[in-house]
């Protein structure tokens, strides 16, 4: 698997780029980076495919943005970390808050964009996702390396039953991982979800999609996955059983369903 770093502008995304073919551009969640919300499927997606992973502010090696984020900012951004990578067209993965960005990029560069994927994403947070994030952030403010957070994170995102079959030192693992990688940016991120509305999008998309529901998810739960379903035109949809960390519960199923789909609307 090949993997290059682009260079980094001051207006731009850090970004790696991995394997050749068509393009796909992946939008990671908040509180997170590339590699923690798609790493175990990388290899396998890339294996047809140029697959470009830029950072947003504040995660991996993207530096914090100096003010607030907005949507419309990410989007661009992903775009032209995109283009910048050689990818003049792509289709769009998006995880969790990932999925809005990639509505708006599809709305926003709709010459660029190809096709969507939208796993356990959503539309517009609902009052019990809002508390959710409100929690985490909370959290986060007091002691950001803290058990505390960890143990939330883990208790939101992974599957009931996943969780369950972990060991005690799978879980205390899992635990220091939490701890140790909230990126710097991740409050900015996570506070985008005091505003994000993409429903009026929805209806603008053209492309081929598929939505992605987590049927264990407790974070991002499956009435956000119905909503987006419902009011995207031709949309089609896959459901995995798992809970909101579909690259650690579920990596070949969602590497699987990603490569069929997009080899499907290449043919």
């Amino acid at each position: 698997m090949l993997a290059v770093m682009t260079s980094s502008l001051p207006s731009s995304f850090s970004c790696s780029v991995w394997g050749s073919g068509p393009g796909l551009l992946l939008a990671h969640g908040a509180g997170s980076d590339v590699q923690d919300s798609f790493g175990p499927v990388i290899e396998s997606l890339s294996e047809s495919r140029t697959v470009v992973g830029p950072d947003f502010p504040g995660s991996g090696s993207t530096p914090p943005a100096n003010g607030p984020l907005n949507l419309d900012m990410l989007a661009d951004g992903i775009v032209e970390s995109a283009v910048q990578a050689g990818a003049d067209s792509f289709a769009i993965s998006g995880f969790s808050m990932g999925t809005a960005v990639a509505v708006r990029a599809a709305v926003r560069h709709p010459e660029r964009v190809t096709a969507l994927v939208l796993s356990a994403g959503f539309a517009f947070p609902t009052p019990r996702l809002r508390l959710a994030v409100e929690t985490w952030r909370s959290l986060a403010r007091r002691d950001p390396a803290g058990r505390e957070l960890a143990a939330y994170l883990s208790l939101m995102v992974g599957g009931p039953d996943w969780l369950d079959g972990r060991s005690g030192a799978e879980v205390e693992e899992q635990l220091r991982l939490f701890a140790a990688g909230m990126p710097p940016g991740a409050d900015a991120q996570l506070a985008l979800f005091d505003h994000i509305d993409v429903r009026p999008d929805l209806a603008r998309i053209r492309v081929p999609v598929l939505v992605v529901s987590a049927a264990r998810d407790l974070l991002i739960t499956p009435v956000h996955s119905r909503e987006l379903l419902d009011a995207i035109p031709g949309a089609k949809s896959v459901v995995l059983e798992a809970g909101h960390a579909l690259a650690a519960e579920r990596p070949a199923e969602w590497a699987g369903v990603v490569r069929d789909f997009l080899d499907g609307v290449g043919r």
